[in-house]
């Protein structure tokens, strides 16, 4: 097995784009998810549910710090124009701030913030998660223990684990059970795509707990990543919108696709390297 495809996301929620190689600390790869928007009236990070069409908008990083945004109506803007959060709060609907990570040690700028507009939990739930009312919500332990206290962990922009894995097979096969959807990589958001050669079906639901040096780094594989509405949104015109896919998760692949992990030791991984369990 090798890494054959590596993601970058500098700005959550939005499209990034593969790179060739990239440095991995405790926290994750360096430079992904390091700019969040987020919404001014409800306080919270914008996501794909509150945010409508948020994963229509592309991010490349910029050698400044700062990254490139590419709207879906053809225009672009970086987070260093003055008028980046008025472009983005127009093309949005909603008025939304661009905001770099902030310290792992501010605590507070990650903290969850109640929401006064949720009345009923369990209907919020089924609306985060798309649910329709005979399927079951995700077991939330496979979350990670700061999912309740934070909106993120701190120092990051992530929703739970810095790494999502994802296997080539697993992508072939949702293709062959979906042969009427758009099943596309970038749907998923992994931060590296493993060639798992012929192996049938979804071979990383097997490596729950297990340990692989990949480069220089070395990454534990925590548990499956249990999915929400976010895979169903439209990209582009050749990547519509799609609850089918979600669907065939929830029914067939029990809540999940791809593997949530760790970065036990920092390093280098670069596309090609192979994955050697440890």
């Amino acid at each position: 097995m090798h890494v054959t495809e590596l993601w970058n996301y500098p700005v959550k929620s939005m499209i990034g784009s593969r790179v060739p190689e990239a440095d991995f600390t405790e926290l994750g790869m360096l430079g992904d998810r390091t700019w969040a928007l987020r919404d001014v009236a409800g306080g919270y990070l914008a996501n794909t549910r509150q945010t409508p069409g948020i994963m229509q908008f592309a991010a490349t990083p910029l050698p400044t710090g700062h990254v490139a945004i590419s709207l879906p109506d053809g225009r672009s803007l970086t987070s260093a124009d003055a008028d980046a959060n008025e472009v983005l709060s127009e093309a949005l609907g909603r008025e939304v701030r661009l905001e770099r990570l902030p310290a792992a040690t501010d605590l507070d700028a990650f903290r969850r913030k109640p929401d006064p507009t949720v009345t009923d939990p369990m209907a919020h739930l089924r609306e985060i998660f798309a649910r329709e009312a005979d399927e079951p919500l995700p077991d939330f332990t496979k979350f990670g223990p700061s999912v309740m206290e934070y909106e993120s962990p701190p120092g990051t922009f992530y929703d739970c684990f810095p790494l999502m894995i994802m296997s080539t097979s697993a992508l072939r096969s949702m293709a062959a059970a979906l042969p009427d959807s758009v099943v596309d990589v970038r749907r998923f958001r992994p931060t590296f795509v493993v060639d798992t050669g012929d192996a049938p079906g979804h071979p990383e639901f097997d490596w729950t707990g297990q340990r692989f040096a990949i480069g220089s780094a070395v990454v534990e594989v925590i548990n499956d990543c249990p999915r929400c509405a976010s895979l169903t949104k439209q990209i582009n015109a050749h990547i519509p919108q799609d609850r089918a896919i979600l669907r065939h998760v929830v029914k067939d692949l029990g809540q999940a696709v791809g593997m949530y992990a760790n970065v036990v030791q920092p390093g280098t991984i670069t596309q090609g390297d192979d994955l050697v369990p440890c």
